[in-house]
């Protein structure tokens, strides 16, 4: 007992590690914070102000610095908003948990029903269809479906508010948007998913420098002028829509051609 109590735990320390580091990386993989708060000071001050961050100082120091302080309760200030950064988590927690609530209800009242119709009445119309739909769905990276929704039902039909928490009208895009990615079954192929990361981290500008534009990076930077032209950001979507979608057709043949199941 003691000796799998004793795994158990330098287990559990291997995988904080593991993710503090992995954080860590990505933090600073995301681009200098002093750009950010300073865009337009001159150099001299900007390195004052990363002396004072401790920004200066070498990976390792701000590393063990970083995870001191989260093992303590200490996740620092916001660059942004200038404020401790637990707290404005802790603020917003009740949104992120309505709309999770929402995006699942919304994805299993939908995603059951249709897996028990498919699962009944295999080969039949409806069931092509809904497969044509879930093959449509892992196409899509979730970030682009919610531009698409956006330009659709607020900007172009003005429907639904293209931002804010005032009123449930506004909690329907957002649900929408991770109701559908979850009522997607997920089962492709793993170069289909790698497709999605790198579009979804590029998106959040993570990975390549600019002189190696990505899918994402043009979808995010499309995304301020959805407005004036909308193509900017439906384009590339499209482009990350068909080469997912072309990848997941030829794997479900290929796995129909040889899964000896089928034979």
């Amino acid at each position: 007992m003691s000796a799998f109590l004793i795994r158990r735990l330098l287990r559990f320390v291997v995988v904080c590690f593991g993710v503090s580091l992995v954080t860590f990386s990505i933090l600073h993989a995301s681009g200098d914070p002093i750009a950010l708060i300073m865009p337009e000071a001159p150099e001299a001050d900007r390195v004052q102000l990363r002396v004072a961050l401790g920004l200066s100082d070498p990976l390792p120091t701000q590393f063990v610095r970083f995870v001191t302080n989260a093992a303590r309760g200490n996740f620092g200030n916001s660059f942004f908003h200038r404020e401790p950064a637990f707290r404005l988590v802790v603020e917003r927690m009740p949104t992120t948990l309505g709309l999770t609530c929402l995006a699942v209800a919304l994805a299993i009242a939908v995603a059951l029903p249709v897996g028990i119709y498919s699962a009944v009445r295999r080969n039949t119309v409806g069931d092509h269809a809904a497969t044509a739909v879930v093959f449509l769905g892992q196409s899509m990276p979730v970030f682009w479906i919610g531009i698409m929704l956006m330009l659709l039902f607020a900007v172009q039909w003005r429907l639904l508010p293209v931002s804010g928490w005032a009123t449930w009208s506004s909690m329907v895009l957002p649900a929408v948007t991770l109701g559908a990615f979850t009522i997607v079954v997920m089962s492709t192929l793993q170069v289909a998913q790698a497709i999605l990361a790198e579009a979804a981290l590029s998106f959040l500008g993570v990975g390549s420098g600019n002189a190696y534009p990505t899918w994402g990076q043009m979808i995010s930077l499309g995304r301020d002028f959805v407005t004036v032209a909308w193509w900017l950001a439906t384009l590339p979507g499209f482009a990350i829509l068909l080469t997912v979608l072309a990848i997941n057709l030829v794997g479900d043949r290929l796995r129909d051609a040889l899964d000896p199941r089928a034979t």
